[in-house]
């Protein structure tokens, strides 16, 4: 299936543990990854502070997931938000699916009057969204070139960025 036979929605109750399943597949052995992409998705739930939450359907099941949450900017919240993680079945990945996920969730948050979005992530596949690395934006657990901004209303703020403490979740 390609990601135009895919339905993208918010995520319900009843799709909590298919995210969990499909989270925990697509990071499985991933170099980049800590293992608690799951834990960090579970936690931001939990605490409310999992703002958009959207899954993408083929055939009635859910094959990807995408999560955003609030950052602070210098310790101000300003209505930025953090994308991630993003999470697509393996058996589903490289067909569109993680594309279809993000440019909803940055859809949804632009017309629900969000300032903008931060990403860690490849630069290269990041792009393609409108994110860019700004070195005026910085978030120091990571090399420069891989924390990558999108702003959506007036001119990017500059300072240190947080992610909620899900984050730290394991």
């Amino acid at each position: 299936m390609q990601a135009r036979d895919t339905d993208i929605r918010a995520e319900t109750p009843e799709d909590v543990d298919a995210i969990g399943v499909v989270t925990r597949a697509a990071f499985a052995g991933a170099a980049h990854s800590s293992g608690t992409e799951g834990a960090i998705v579970e936690a931001l739930r939990e605490a409310g502070a999992l703002k958009l939450s959207l899954v993408a359907v083929q055939g009635g099941a859910v094959v990807g997931h995408i999560a955003f949450s609030p950052v602070t900017i210098e310790g101000r919240s300003i209505g930025w938000f953090g994308l991630g993680p993003v999470s697509v079945r393996p058996d589903r990945q490289r067909g569109g699916v993680g594309a279809a996920l993000i440019e909803a969730g940055l859809d949804r948050l632009r017309r629900g009057g969000a300032a903008g979005c931060v990403v860690l992530g490849d630069p290269g596949y990041y792009r393609r969204f409108g994110f860019a690395a700004d070195a005026r934006l910085r978030y120091p657990q990571a090399p420069a070139a891989y924390f990558q901004r999108l702003a959506f209303a007036g001119p990017p703020p500059t300072g240190t960025v947080a992610y909620h403490q899900a984050f730290g979740a394991a």
